[in-house]
């Protein structure tokens, strides 16, 4: 996605700089807040393609900003990547269940936030580009890639960009057993930089956002994750 629009959400000068340099040495038009007020703020009235946001920010939380950003029609499509200290375990397993769609802990590589950066906007951009009317259906679930539509039994599920690859991906191969390091290449490229448990945590956000349906998202112990298919 060229001359994508990147809000960083920071109130740490030294990285927020550090964070800008970096996107804007990419090419990326880079948007930035230091609270989580003018962060929301900015995300409803800029409509950026990402936002990169910080957990622990004065004011509103960066988990409380996240939860605001999923629940709005306008910003609830919108990819989050958080930005953590290593002893934030609890707020990343928070922070997926919420809807963002990643990850980085700090002190971190500006190189592996490009990168990540990078991955969640070229999928988006290959999404968009896929013709209206490509539509997946198992179960009572309607996967429309064109439109980035998931609805159960009629009624539309709000997902994350990162739980709506997933359900695109076990959907498109539905009875077929995938290991959570192959969900990963699948929805993120080979050679992601992304925990295992964080797939178990986007499978479990997942089963509940699609209600009763989620039950067909079946574990396979030992190996991985499958989504049964239609009798």
């Amino acid at each position: 996605m060229a001359y994508a629009k990147v809000l960083v959400v920071e109130d740490n000068p030294d990285i927020l700089e550090l964070v800008t340099y970096n996107l804007e040495a990419q090419g990326y038009e880079v948007l930035r807040a230091v609270t989580g007020e003018s962060g929301l703020a900015c995300a409803r009235k800029e409509n950026p393609d990402l936002i990169i946001l910080d957990v622990m920010l004065p004011g509103l939380n960066g988990l409380d900003v996240c939860r605001k950003l999923k629940q709005e029609e306008s910003t609830r499509r919108t990819p989050v990547i958080l930005l953590t200290a290593k002893s934030e375990d609890s707020d990343v397993i928070s922070g997926l269940e919420l809807g963002a769609d990643d990850y980085i802990t700090k002190p971190f590589s500006p190189k592996v936030l490009i990168a990540r950066a990078r991955a969640l906007l070229r999928r988006l951009s290959e999404e968009a580009g896929v013709a209206g009317g490509d539509l997946l259906q198992v179960h009572a679930i309607t996967l429309d890639s064109g439109r980035h539509e998931v609805s159960v039994d009629g009624e539309p599920a709000n997902l994350s960009a990162t739980e709506f690859a997933i359900l695109k991906h076990l959907m498109s191969n539905p009875g077929r057993v995938f290991s959570r390091g192959q969900i990963i290449d699948a929805v993120r490229g080979g050679n992601y930089p992304v925990t295992e448990r964080s797939v178990d945590v986007q499978i479990l956000g997942l089963r509940k956002r699609l209600g009763n349906e989620g039950q067909h998202i079946e574990t396979v112990r030992g190996v991985g994750y499958r989504l049964r298919g239609a009798p």
